[in-house]
């Protein structure tokens, strides 16, 4: 598949996350077989405003991940167009536009799907964008704002008018958020609409649902999200075939391989909550240190946004093996690998 002139080589590639998708994970993502790299997404006011987390953080990445696409969010051209020349300058291969975040905090200011609600102002938004780059442009689109305006179909179509070189679709609504099942028929209904690639996002949870999708609605591409947290070999077909010690192995590089890019993309915030690893040994000390989990062989870890976390916290087994979790150091989640973590992440992250 071709997005403009750059090639993505291989069905699957990590979904654009905020909090998740920073450079360290979206390189080890790839290493694992990610078939590109999306930033998380890049606020064109802080772009403007010179804001240096958005311009020297959340922006940055790694030379290794090229080529990239890096995701600008934001609510008019006024904004947008200076924020994407901005990308395009630092070496952005693909400018994707987030049009699909469907938070209250976001969409209260014309940003993320709400873009989808005005399909004539969005349309001249995105020609303004058009005009400035040079690079291939793309979208991330949901169904629609919620069930009663269904306008994917319509919003694609426009976004092919103006020249935007592709499009991702997330087959849930606004008000659906997360929640519930992502209809890919929607997708379908896209694909069958406009002739420019189609990337579908949804409810895909392995290579082998890449695949359905793909054989499903036509897509050419997909985009995991959700289910890459902390899982960044959910896009190595063979991890699925391995041994229980051949998975322990894998894990275990790839938490070795992560959390020193962490530190090093990190360093002035040493083990803020980007990475999240799951120890091997019960009973982690509350007070480690990056010395100390270096020592450790981490079996599963996951990723959750550092606005998410209200205090830190540390998990551990207690007991009979139960799950118990205590202030820690800051902005540090440990999870050891107890086999009723993976189901307990959820709630964990509620404690946090």
């Amino acid at each position: 598949m071709f997005i403009g002139n750059v090639e993505v080589k291989g069905l699957a590639r990590l979904a654009p996350m905020a909090g998740i998708s920073n450079a360290p994970y979206r390189l080890v993502a790839w290493e694992c077989g990610s078939a590109l790299t999306t930033s998380e997404e890049i606020d064109a006011v802080g772009l403007t405003r010179e804001n240096p987390r958005t311009k020297y953080d959340i922006a940055k990445y790694l030379p290794e991940e090229k080529p990239i696409a890096l995701q600008i969010l934001g609510p008019s051209a006024e904004t947008l167009v200076p924020g994407v020349q901005y990308l395009q300058d630092t070496g952005a291969d693909i400018i994707d536009l987030n049009m699909g975040c469907p938070m209250p905090k976001i969409t209260k200011t014309g940003r993320g799907s709400a873009l989808m609600k005005d399909v004539r102002k969005t349309a001249e938004i995105l020609s303004a964008m058009r005009r400035v780059l040079t690079v291939p442009f793309t979208i991330k689109i949901r169904s629609g704002w919620d069930e009663t305006h269904l306008n994917a179909v319509e919003v694609a179509k426009m976004a092919e008018d103006v020249g935007v070189d592709a499009i991702t679709v997330h087959p849930r609504t606004r008000a659906q958020r997360f929640n519930g099942l992502s209809k890919w028929d929607m997708i379908a209904e896209v694909v069958d609409a406009v002739d420019i690639p189609i990337t579908g996002n949804g409810d895909v949870q392995s290579m082998s649902d890449a695949r359905a999708m793909q054989a499903a609605t036509g897509c050419e591409s997909v985009m995991i999200g959700r289910s890459a947290m902390g899982k960044p070999w959910v896009f190595d077909e063979a991890f699925e075939d391995l041994s229980p010690q051949g998975k322990y192995d894998y894990q275990s590089r790839v938490i070795n391989r992560h959390m020193p890019l962490i530190q090093e993309h990190f360093p002035e915030r040493e083990g803020q909550g980007f990475l999240f690893a799951a120890l091997l040994k019960a009973g982690v000390p509350t007070t480690a240190t990056w010395a100390e989990l270096e020592a450790e062989q981490g079996a599963f870890y996951v990723s959750l946004p550092l606005d998410d976390l209200q205090r830190a916290v540390v998990v551990h087994s207690g007991p009979k093996g139960r799950l118990t979790a205590s202030e820690g150091g800051p902005f540090r989640l440990l999870i050891p690998a107890h086999p009723d973590a993976c189901a307990s992440i959820k709630s964990l992250a509620r404690v946090s």
